[in-house]
């Protein structure tokens, strides 16, 4: 069983969530990497492809002539091209090809990349053809290092331009998520301007027919709406405040005149003194709903040990038989700033509840520095009636077919949200509900 149920107002976890102007320029830049990489990718797979198509075709065809003037002239091999080196070895010399250049020895026709060494022990990088005859073989040499170092100098100025262009991207997503929100932060700072105004001013004129405009339009209208519905509501609590306090102050003077009539039968006084306390509890809450209903704070000040000395004194009345004790203990100079109506239910209901499930034993209003305990000596408190007691039309398990809809504690509950307070019940000690009203904000 948990020792504390949560207050009546529950905070919801704050989920993060990215403004819709960052949304816009992050889109901006991710559309701009990758756009801008995809070209730059394309383009130098595109680069090396051809390069190294031209290469080949240029070194097929050179080996070919190489081939041709060795059959005219077996003398005079020498064939020489601009990066490229020729060599022929007739059958007498295949075998030092095979100890000299070993890797030359094992390639078929056709053109290979390679990687050998300089005249310095240097790694260069080089590509190879191949035309291998009975009569001899030729060998072609392409030094690609220059090709190499023009390639990884053009992959600079790719990263680079990837680079520039998603800076680009940055500063014309921000410039047009500015442009886009524009309208928006305008909408906003109007909604804004209008907070507390009983008469807001239509929106929808100060935009043009666009998308925003449109919500203008759904914002004018759902305010008009919310307008009328408020100014109905207004007119009902006026309404049900005056027709229900007139008769409520025919029945107070009513009894009042009763009671002062001399030789009242007991039984007779007691159910006036009875009616009297129900006026004034329902006088009381009707105060209480309409404050609520306006959403205002009650101004006021209320000594909490009287308010609880008055509702004990109720509840005595109609205790009958049940063998239970009511009783007040603790600091009695406890004085809250609010109206002696909101105080009166917000702790009624606390008292009523206590003494409605407490078969018999104690009942005690204990008041602290700031705060007011309501203990009982009842049933307890299971984990479910811990967590929605104060949901509104929630009964506890123990309400059995007891009166009541569950709504008195929903009641305290916006009478603390209202006011600041702060509201809860816990287990007992050894058994019962203690129910705490803290007066002062968390």
């Amino acid at each position: 069983m948990p020792e504390t149920t949560e207050t009546s107002t529950r905070r919801r976890p704050a989920r993060f969530r990215r403004r819709l102007r960052s949304r816009i320029i992050l889109s901006f830049v991710l559309l701009g990497f990758g756009l801008t990489a995809l070209f730059a990718f394309a383009t130098n797979w595109t680069r090396t492809r051809v390069e190294s198509q031209l290469v080949e075709d240029l070194m097929s065809r050179n080996i070919d002539q190489f081939a041709k003037q060795f059959q005219r002239d077996p003398g005079n091999p020498q064939f020489a091209v601009d990066q490229i080196r020729a060599f022929v070895y007739t059958p007498d010399k295949f075998e030092s090809v095979r100890k000299n250049k070993q890797e030359w020895y094992a390639l078929n026709d056709g053109i290979h990349s390679l990687i050998g060494a300089d005249e310095q022990g240097k790694p260069f990088a080089y590509k190879l053809a191949v035309r291998k005859t009975p009569s001899a073989w030729f060998f072609l040499a392409y030094d690609t290092s220059e090709s190499i170092r023009g390639e990884q100098q053009f992959n600079r100025a790719i990263y680079l331009s990837v680079i520039f262009f998603t800076l680009l991207s940055l500063v014309v997503g921000w410039w047009a998520a500015s442009r886009v929100m524009s309208p928006v932060s305008e909408l906003a700072a109007r909604l804004r301007s209008y907070r507390g105004s009983s008469n807001p001013k239509p929106l929808a004129a100060h935009f043009p027919e666009d998308e925003v405009g449109e919500l203008a339009k759904a914002l004018d209208d759902y305010s008009a709406r919310l307008t009328e519905v408020v100014q109905r509501d207004r007119e009902f609590n006026a309404d049900v405040s005056h027709e229900l306090r007139t008769p409520l102050a025919v029945i107070r003077g009513a009894t009042e005149l009763l009671l002062a009539r001399p030789g009242l039968d007991e039984k007779v006084q007691q159910r006036l003194y009875r009616i009297q306390r129900a006026e004034q509890q329902c006088t009381d809450l009707i105060g209480s709903l309409l404050l609520l209903s306006r959403n205002e704070r009650g101004q006021g000040n209320t000594l909490v040990a009287r308010v609880a000395e008055q509702l004990l004194d109720a509840h005595r009345a109609q205790l009958g038989n049940k063998p239970l004790t009511l009783r007040m203990e603790g600091e009695s100079g406890l004085t809250v700033d609010a109206p002696e109506s909101a105080v009166s239910v917000a702790l009624g209901n606390l008292i009523g509840n206590a003494v409605k499930y407490t078969l018999e034993g104690d009942v005690v209003v204990r008041l602290l520095a700031d705060s007011v305990e309501v203990i009982d000596s009842g049933p307890g408190l299971s984990p479910e009636d811990a967590a929605r007691l104060f949901e509104r039309g929630y009964r506890g398990t123990h309400a059995g077919h007891s009166q009541g809809g569950g709504i008195g504690l929903s009641i305290v509950s916006r009478l603390c949200e209202l006011y600041g307070w702060q509201v809860g019940v816990r287990p007992g000690e050894t058994r019962g509900v203690v129910a705490t009203l803290k007066f002062t904000a968390a």
